[in-house]
């Protein structure tokens, strides 16, 4: 769809939000990946990399927290539809040019509807347990950059970000 001819399909006619009807969409296979980072002191991240934060390991504990929301995604995002998730990964890297860490999420599915908010959703909560892991020790912490960088199947086609 054209940027011109952009609609919001989660708003009926009058304005109401519903539920999109994907019952009579074709099943594709989905994927999509999504960043964001969280941004620290080089101590914080040097705590978090020899393993000596206050609550325990950050960065595994982040990494199944952003599966966990992966898979509650409609839970917390009013409209999402519940969805058979077949993959979630969540990478967490370091980033030295930050520094801090770069929290990368893919989530897939043979279904009717995307999974791009599932991949952003995991994004997001894996780099507030980062933050909620680590702020005895830095309270300055930014959590920044959440974007999708690519999704692939469906009606819409495939999508990657510039940046990506």
């Amino acid at each position: 769809m054209s940027a011109d001819k952009a609609v919001l399909t989660h708003i009926g006619a009058s304005g109401e939000a519903h539920m999109v009807d994907v019952g009579g969409k074709a099943e594709t296979v989905r994927i999509a990946t999504a960043e964001g980072h969280v941004k620290m002191k080089q101590e914080t991240l040097a705590l978090i990399r020899e393993g000596n934060a206050k609550k325990g390991d950050v960065i595994g504990t982040a990494r199944l927290a952003g599966i966990m929301a992966a898979k509650q995604t409609p839970n917390l995002i009013p409209l999402c539809h519940p969805l058979m998730l077949t993959k979630v990964t969540v990478d967490i890297a370091e980033d030295a040019a930050l520094p801090g860490l770069r929290v990368t999420a893919t989530t897939k599915l043979t279904g009717r509807t995307g999974v791009e908010m599932e991949a952003l959703t995991a994004v997001s909560v894996a780099c507030l347990t980062i933050y909620d892991m680590a702020k005895a020790a830095d309270r300055t912490m930014e959590i920044g950059g959440i974007k999708l960088l690519e999704k692939s199947g469906g009606k819409s086609g495939d999508f990657r970000h510039p940046e990506a």
